[in-house]
Protein backbone atom coordinates (compact mmCIF):
# COMPACT_ATOMS: atom_id res chain seq x y z
CA UNK A 1 0.00 0.00 0.00
CA UNK A 2 2.93 2.61 0.60
CA UNK A 3 4.01 2.77 -3.11
CA UNK A 4 0.47 2.00 -4.76
CA UNK A 5 -0.31 4.29 -7.31
CA UNK A 6 -3.89 4.57 -7.34
CA UNK A 7 -3.78 5.53 -3.61
CA UNK A 8 -0.31 7.57 -4.31
CA UNK A 9 -0.68 8.79 -7.74
CA UNK A 10 1.83 8.81 -10.72
CA UNK A 11 4.95 9.68 -8.79
CA UNK A 12 4.51 7.03 -6.06
CA UNK A 13 8.08 6.44 -6.05
CA UNK A 14 9.50 9.42 -5.59
CA UNK A 15 10.58 11.03 -2.13
CA UNK A 16 8.26 14.07 -2.10
CA UNK A 17 7.71 15.27 1.51
CA UNK A 18 5.93 18.33 0.15
CA UNK A 19 2.96 15.60 -0.81
CA UNK A 20 1.77 16.44 2.86
CA UNK A 21 2.02 19.99 2.80
CA UNK A 22 -1.23 22.59 1.60
CA UNK A 23 -0.89 24.76 -1.01
CA UNK A 24 0.07 27.18 2.22
CA UNK A 25 2.31 25.04 3.59
CA UNK A 26 0.69 23.60 6.91
CA UNK A 27 0.44 19.69 7.31
CA UNK A 28 -1.99 17.64 5.67
CA UNK A 29 -2.97 13.83 7.47
CA UNK A 30 -3.42 11.10 5.81
CA UNK A 31 -5.61 8.04 6.67
CA UNK A 32 -3.74 6.01 9.33
CA UNK A 33 -4.98 2.90 7.01
CA UNK A 34 -2.33 3.78 4.45
CA UNK A 35 0.79 3.46 6.72
CA UNK A 36 0.62 -0.60 7.33
CA UNK A 37 3.65 -0.50 9.28
CA UNK A 38 1.67 0.51 12.23
CA UNK A 39 -1.89 -0.91 11.21
CA UNK A 40 -4.85 1.38 11.65
CA UNK A 41 -8.68 1.04 13.20
CA UNK A 42 -9.42 -1.17 16.37
CA UNK A 43 -6.23 -3.04 15.40
CA UNK A 44 -3.64 -0.04 15.48
CA UNK A 45 -0.32 -0.63 16.68
CA UNK A 46 0.00 -0.27 20.55
CA UNK A 47 3.68 0.58 20.22
CA UNK A 48 3.12 3.46 17.13
CA UNK A 49 2.97 6.60 19.64
CA UNK A 50 5.62 5.97 21.66
CA UNK A 51 7.83 4.98 17.95
CA UNK A 52 7.33 8.24 16.47
CA UNK A 53 7.93 9.79 20.53
CA UNK A 54 11.01 7.64 20.42
CA UNK A 55 12.03 8.61 16.54
CA UNK A 56 11.37 12.55 17.18
CA UNK A 57 13.23 12.29 20.43
CA UNK A 58 16.60 10.28 18.97
CA UNK A 59 16.48 12.99 15.89
CA UNK A 60 16.44 16.01 17.41
CA UNK A 61 18.53 15.12 19.66
CA UNK A 62 21.30 14.59 16.90
CA UNK A 63 20.42 17.55 15.36
CA UNK A 64 20.55 19.33 18.53
CA UNK A 65 23.91 18.01 19.14
CA UNK A 66 25.65 17.57 16.00
CA UNK A 67 26.17 19.00 12.49
CA UNK A 68 25.18 16.60 9.91
CA UNK A 69 26.32 15.79 6.46
CA UNK A 70 25.89 13.95 3.75
CA UNK A 71 28.89 11.92 2.73
CA UNK A 72 30.37 13.15 -0.44
CA UNK A 73 29.61 11.30 -3.81
CA UNK A 74 27.21 8.68 -1.43
CA UNK A 75 24.35 7.39 -3.36
CA UNK A 76 21.51 7.80 -2.22
CA UNK A 77 18.55 5.33 -3.52
CA UNK A 78 15.46 4.62 -1.56
CA UNK A 79 14.67 0.84 -1.60
CA UNK A 80 11.63 -0.32 -2.60
CA UNK A 81 10.00 -2.70 0.04
CA UNK A 82 7.53 -2.59 2.67
CA UNK A 83 9.16 -0.01 4.38
CA UNK A 84 11.19 2.87 3.02
CA UNK A 85 14.46 2.99 3.45
CA UNK A 86 17.93 3.17 1.76
CA UNK A 87 19.18 0.56 -0.44
CA UNK A 88 23.02 1.74 0.66
CA UNK A 89 21.96 2.74 3.86
CA UNK A 90 22.15 6.81 4.45
CA UNK A 91 26.07 7.81 4.76
CA UNK A 92 25.96 10.94 6.73
CA UNK A 93 28.90 12.39 8.45
CA UNK A 94 28.66 13.76 12.04
CA UNK A 95 30.60 17.11 14.07
CA UNK A 96 30.04 17.39 17.33
CA UNK A 97 28.95 20.62 17.95
CA UNK A 98 31.15 23.20 21.09
CA UNK A 99 29.58 23.40 23.76
CA UNK A 100 29.07 26.98 23.36
CA UNK A 101 26.61 26.29 20.37
CA UNK A 102 24.39 23.89 21.97
CA UNK A 103 24.01 25.97 25.05
CA UNK A 104 23.25 29.31 23.38
CA UNK A 105 19.91 27.62 22.77
CA UNK A 106 19.30 26.60 26.07
CA UNK A 107 19.47 30.07 27.40
CA UNK A 108 16.26 30.88 29.49
CA UNK A 109 15.57 34.39 29.22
Amino acid sequence: MGRMENIWGKDCLEFKPERWLTEDGHFMSESAYKFTAFNGGPRLCLGKDFAYYQMKYVAANIIFRYHIKVVENHLVVPKLALTLYMKHGLKVNLHRRCDEEIHKYLKVS
